[in-house]
């Protein structure tokens, strides 16, 4: 299986523009809604349930979340 941090967009900085564009006037439980809504068109996108676990553990595996709330293995489940 690939790394999952690794480069992979043709142009990152478009994609990551768009995704702050899509939230502009949007309220926090908007912009979650519409994180959540991406994260599952994405997730039937990929729709390979082996590569859905693996990028859930990379993206616990990455440390302290915002806020200080501690991610990854000492949160609770390990990765494999």
């Amino acid at each position: 299986m690939t790394d999952a941090n690794a480069p992979n967009l043709d142009h990152p900085d478009d994609f990551y523009a768009r995704l702050l564009e899509a939230h502009e006037g949007l309220s926090k439980p908007e912009s979650d809604a519409l994180n959540a809504r991406l994260i599952l068109l994405m997730a039937n996108c990929i729709g390979d349930g082996a590569v859905l676990e693996h990028l859930l553990d990379a993206a616990r595996a990455r440390g302290p979340a915002p806020g200080g709330t501690q991610t990854g293995a000492s949160a609770g489940r390990g990765s494999t």
